[in-house]
């Protein structure tokens, strides 16, 4: 297929890059040249406006970081919705169940199918096909490109026909991941200031009930080594836990627990951190705690 992808950052970039590796074509669009340098030295095409990218290909992919910038590539002057070509529209992208009812809708109006797939697995799971894909809408545009959501995860969950029905499934999964993640930093610094190795910690925690998200790709991948590049920012994840508690009030749901995670991420965003990678909310706990845990190298490969 010959496919538009717009918005190829850390996310993106891999994901479009999956996609040529599958043999498709790609005309792409991203406010940054860096952002687009790999793949346009791969044979993208590109567009300089998301209009131009609608008028080159019937199915679209976005991939963006805030409900901000989707809404202008969609409803701007020179966004999507003014485009003559494209019929389907699939997004990657969290932004919450009411602005999906809203595309969906928009879309609608110019004959164009939204397919909602957020996708859960960090830049390394896009770089290596195996994300989570959670996808939702029409189910023959579904079939249409379940080629390519097969390129990106090895787990491809349906649920429902519904505008927004994955969007929700995403916000479980990423408030799940959110708590987690605080309350990891909190425990790994706990018990490497009372004296414990980390590694040690993290190969007790994994084969017990401690584990989660964090523990298996976080810290390994990003805090353990201190290398602190996990690839998603703080700010990207204080915007689901919002769209979250947002989602969970609105249907009568406490939130009692993810509203005290908030908190926390609401504290390191207002001193200035919202741009850190977020395996960085381990080096703020230190930082309260007046502790640094020790390096711990990455194993070799094999």
């Amino acid at each position: 297929m010959h496919l538009g992808f717009l918005g190829v950052g850390n996310m993106g970039q891999p994901m479009a890059g999956r996609l040529l590796d599958g043999g498709h074509t790609l005309t792409v669009h991203d406010v940054s040249e860096s952002n687009m340098a790999p793949l346009l030295a791969r044979q993208a095409r590109r567009v300089d406006s998301p209009r131009a990218m609608a008028d080159a290909a019937e199915i679209v992919v976005v991939s963006l970081p805030t409900l901000k910038a989707f809404r202008q590539v969609v409803f701007g002057d020179d966004g999507l919705l003014q485009g003559t070509k494209m019929r389907i529209l699939v997004n990657t992208s969290t932004v919450g169940v009411p602005f999906v009812q809203e595309i969906a809708a928009a879309l609608g109006k110019i004959g164009c199918t939204l397919v909602d797939c957020p996708i859960s697995g960090g830049p390394a799971g896009a770089a290596a096909g195996t994300m989570s894909v959670m996808v939702s809408g029409d189910k023959a545009a579904i079939e249409q490109v379940r080629p390519l959501l097969a390129i990106w995860g090895s787990t491809i969950t349906v649920a429902g026909d519904k505008p927004g029905a994955a969007q929700l499934l995403k916000l479980t999964n990423n408030i799940l991941f959110a708590v987690s993640l605080v309350a990891t930093a909190e425990a790994f610094v706990m018990g490497a200031k009372g004296g414990l190795d980390p590694a040690i910690m993290l190969q007790a925690i994994n084969g017990g009930t401690g584990a989660n998200g964090a523990t298996r790709s976080v810290l390994p991948r990003s805090v353990l080594p201190r290398t602190f590049a996990f690839g998603a920012t703080l700010d990207i994840l204080m915007k689901d836990v919002d769209l979250a508690i947002e989602q969970g009030e609105e249907l009568g749901v406490p939130m009692w627990v993810c509203q005290a995670a908030r908190l926390v991420y609401k504290h390191a965003v207002m001193a200035g951190r919202g741009n850190d990678d977020l395996s960085r909310m381990v080096e703020i706990v230190e930082q309260q705690a007046g502790f640094t845990m020790p390096a711990v190298p990455l194993p070799a490969p094999g």
